[in-house]
């Protein structure tokens, strides 16, 4: 796998929107992640800088725009300059 791409599990883990890397490959595999608009089904489906992620967060749809690759999970001001919400 290339350094510009990370599989989704582990992208929402380092990005802390899932408590575990377990968690959000049971929410990849639930089938209701969607990558610039394309199904995902699987925890270990690729996504890079740019893609745009969107998923449902309680009673509302989170979207969000991956800017830059985490490389860590690190503290919550770091994960969060990593992406941008959209509306």
């Amino acid at each position: 796998m290339p350094e510009s791409a990370l599989r989704i599990d582990k992208l929402l883990f380092f990005l802390r929107i899932a408590k575990s890397r377990n968690l959000a490959s049971g929410w990849a595999e639930s089938g209701f992640i969607r990558v610039n608009g394309r199904r995902i089904e699987k925890g270990s489906a690729t996504v890079g800088v740019n893609d745009v992620i969107t998923m449902p967060r309680g009673e509302a749809v989170l979207t969000f725009r991956l800017i830059t690759m985490p490389h860590r999970r690190g503290p919550a001001p770091e994960a969060k300059a990593c992406y941008q919400i959209l509306s």
